[in-house]
């Protein structure tokens, strides 16, 4: 398994984020209005982006985006579904934890949902705790935001 740096302009990228809306679209779509998301889902602004190879088969991919000068947010992590459950998430999101310390940041910010119950399991296990829903998401309330002080992972992982 191979976890590859890039930027929101890479093909495999934009494609795993492409099935991400259609797996978010097929769990939740139904019960949440997806579309008033879209203008914060963009790809232009990703600068930094890992994509998840297995050979040559994309299985994954996420980023993480500039929110203030101490404050970066996580966007955009999808493992396909065949391959969830087996730590992928896990080691991604951690990855992106360690590129966002190597830029200088000190706290990481996310949006997710109650309804993504693997999701919200990860971010819990790595560390993220629930805060008051941020910026765009203030008045979403289906929207479930948490975050991570950055120091405190350094001092974790370097335990």
């Amino acid at each position: 398994m191979k976890f590859q740096r890039t930027d929101g302009k890479n093909k495999d990228f934009i494609e795993n984020c492409r099935l991400l809306d259609m797996d978010l679209d097929r769990r939740v779509g139904k019960k949440i209005e997806r579309d008033k998301y879209k203008k914060y889902n963009q790809l232009d602004e990703i600068k930094e982006a890992i994509v998840v190879y297995e050979g040559k088969r994309v299985i994954g991919g996420g980023a993480i985006r500039r929110y203030d000068d101490e404050t970066i947010e996580l966007k955009r992590v999808f493992v396909h579904t065949e391959y969830q459950g087996r730590g992928i998430g896990s080691r991604l999101v951690a990855l992106l934890m360690e590129w966002a310390i190597e830029l200088g940041y000190k706290k990481m910010v996310l949006e997710t949902g109650e309804l993504l119950a693997e999701s919200c399991a990860v971010y819990k296990k790595l560390g993220f705790q629930v805060i008051p829903n941020y910026g765009p998401y203030e008045d979403m309330p289906e929207s479930l935001c948490m975050a991570k002080d950055l120091k405190s992972w350094r001092q974790a992982d370097a335990g």
